[in-house]
């Protein structure tokens, strides 16, 4: 629930359609599932490792410099039209958004093993149930995100609603910035 890209991009993506958290949810469990697996498994080493903080960090810096961008093209536009976040949709979203998230990958590599190996140490089933219960959170979180920010942009009139799309945009560029800025800080460490 800590606010983040994905965050921005349900309430950008939600303006439009009421079940875009939903379908970013589905995104970020095709990332997430996986991954709790994999660092279960001892993935969580790599996930830890300087390079793939970088790799991470720039690839998905760029993606959200991408988006933002696209984003804040579309709210220039003169005539009414629907914003757009990505040209792929929410689901591929919430992948993109998963996956080339750095700090998402380093709280399952830390906090999250910790919670997924207690998880394992109850059996596999507590493990399944863990899994499932925190992405339904995620879904319930996005969904309700998506939800306000569709009944929201009838409520505010298209004039506030651009105002908060503006803020979404800058805010996915400054993760964005931020993200490269780290990989670039951890690439100088390794060299």
């Amino acid at each position: 629930m800590a606010p983040g890209p994905i965050t921005a991009a349900a309430i950008a993506m939600g303006a439009r359609n009421r079940f875009a958290g939903a379908l970013i949810a589905v995104g970020h469990g095709i990332i997430e599932f996986p991954l709790m697996v994999l660092i279960i498994l001892g993935m969580d080493a790599v996930l830890k490792s300087a390079a793939t903080k970088v790799v991470i960090g720039f690839a998905g810096g760029v993606f959200l410099l991408f988006m933002a961008i696209q984003m804040m093209r579309s709210l220039n536009g003169t005539e009414e039209q629907e914003v757009k976040v990505t040209r792929s949709g929410p689901v591929v979203a919430g992948i993109v958004l998963s996956g080339g998230n750095p700090f998402f990958l380093i709280w399952w590599a830390s906090v999250g093993l910790n919670l997924a190996i207690t998880a394992v140490g109850f059996g596999i089933w507590a493990f399944v149930l863990f899994a499932i219960v925190h992405w339904l959170c995620d879904l319930i979180w996005f969904s309700v995100l998506s939800w306000a920010s569709f009944k929201g942009s009838v409520l505010l009139g298209p004039r506030r609603q651009k105002a908060i799309l503006w803020i979404c945009s800058l805010t996915m560029f400054a993760f964005g910035l931020f993200f490269i800025y780290n990989a670039a800080t951890a690439l100088v460490e390794i060299l």
